[in-house]
């Protein structure tokens, strides 16, 4: 969506094809394997059997899935935008920053695979030790992109500074506080 849009519009490219292939293979394992050995509800299993008729995943489902891909998209677009126009960058170093954006976008996402009926802060997934390695795993592999001087130049990676950061973590955050408040 994110590369799509940007070429709807006449943009430059805000990701890199590198660049997507490091964040599917670091930003999606460790979370999902985290997710997978948490302990989850217990009265999962008294409740009875779903209907085998019905789809594992609902309409519902999709929605909530199309709903929170057009968010994070729009976060990162909406930061690459402010990077380039407003705070009149060079395009790698917005490339960085949505790039950036984009991946902790994911991250926090994994914060919106609570059950909706629970606490917002305690929670099974906040409760999860496996999910806060996974992030902190995830996090470093994600700033030695940035910082390490072989890795981000094939990643083609600019330090992002202060204001830099802000932006992308205001951005990231925007996503997971819609789906918290939800």
């Amino acid at each position: 969506m994110i590369v799509a849009a940007a070429m709807l519009m006449g943009a430059p490219l805000p990701l890199l094809p590198l660049q997507i292939l490091y964040l599917n293979m670091i930003g999606d394992v460790f979370p999902a394997l985290a997710l997978g050995v948490g302990r989850g509800d217990p009265a999962n299993m008294k409740r009875p059997p779903r209907d085998s008729k019905e789809p594992v995943i609902a309409k519902q489902h999709w929605l909530a899935i199309g709903g929170y891909a057009v968010l994070i998209a729009l976060a990162v677009l909406a930061a690459f935008g402010f990077a380039l126009k407003r705070l009149d960058i060079n395009t790698e170093h917005a490339v960085t920053i949505s790039f950036l954006t984009l991946a902790f976008a994911r991250l926090w996402h994994v914060f919106n695979m609570r059950e909706q009926a629970t606490d917002f802060i305690h929670n099974e997934v906040t409760g999860n030790p496996f999910i806060w390695g996974a992030l902190a795993l995830c996090t470093g592999l994600l700033l030695a992109a940035v910082y390490t001087p072989g890795l981000s130049h094939v990643l083609s990676m600019e330090r992002p500074g202060t204001i830099g950061w802000l932006l992308i973590f205001g951005m990231s955050l925007v996503p997971w506080f819609i789906g918290q408040v939800q």
